[in-house]
């Protein structure tokens, strides 16, 4: 199963067989539409395109709006790409739903966290900051960083105040609670990035795995056909071995 769009609706419980509650995040996956068919002699690898979600032709460049028409498609508000070896088997304008994923199995779901403007180092870091007492003006403040004469700079990496959140995080190995074809629903146990209606992607947590492994396979059999670069070292030492052999 290939990855797919979706968004997040939020979160939810149910009640498995012993009757405990189980948190959940509602997700609403597909329908999906192929958009685009790349492969190896094109554009130097296989995959697919596909695109999430209706958008308005006002809120797209003109070249973004010839991409979809030129194949005779809607607009779509999402486009994502998934590497496969099998992106040959599918037809453009091709329609994949959640029907692909089943209850049980695990996935990951990559979301933008929320962003929450600029923040000290408290909030950002969890730092315990200073006395609270009336007579203590250091409360909330980063405190000394350690600069003198020497080095004379912040050091890289230093927690200090700044933007906060807006990243991209991905939560791996959620376990598929339920599936709903026929409303594009699908729930996985805890909780993952974002706000409500908030873009997501998930993937199957096997298909990572199995791609890192032919991605590994793939660099190992390029560096033993790589030819050697000192042509003629393995002669030479045999040819020393076998003058030693001879005195």
């Amino acid at each position: 199963m290939l990855g797919l769009l979706g968004r997040k609706l939020g979160m939810a419980q149910i009640f498995g067989a012993d009757g405990q509650a189980i948190p959940v995040t509602v997700l609403e996956v597909g329908p999906c539409t192929v958009v685009q068919r790349k492969s190896a002699a094109g554009e130097g690898y296989d995959a697919l395109q596909l695109g999430f979600g209706s958008t308005k032709p006002k809120r797209m460049s003109q070249p973004q709006r010839g991409h979809f028409t030129k194949r005779g498609l809607g607009l779509f508000k999402h486009l994502g790409e998934f590497r496969t070896e099998q992106a040959g088997k599918f037809e453009i304008g091709e329609v994949l739903c959640v029907a692909g994923f089943e209850a049980g199995e695990k996935v990951n779901v990559r979301g933008v966290s929320k962003g929450r403007g600029f923040q000290g180092v408290i909030k950002r870091w969890g730092k315990h900051g200073g006395p609270a007492a009336h007579g203590s003006d250091f409360h909330r403040r980063p405190g000394s960083i350690g600069m003198r004469t020497w080095p004379g700079r912040i050091f890289k990496n230093t927690k200090l105040p700044g933007h906060m959140g807006c990243n991209a995080v991905t939560v791996r190995n959620l376990k598929v609670m339920e599936v709903r074809p026929d409303e594009n629903i699908l729930l996985v146990k805890g909780a993952i990035p974002g706000p409500r209606n908030g873009f997501v992607v998930v993937t199957p947590a096997a298909g990572e795995l199995e791609s890192r492994a032919n991605l590994k396979r793939a660099k190992a059999e390029a560096e033993e056909a790589k030819p050697s670069a000192e042509p003629g070292i393995e002669e030479t030492k045999q040819e020393k071995q076998a003058e030693q052999t001879k005195e």
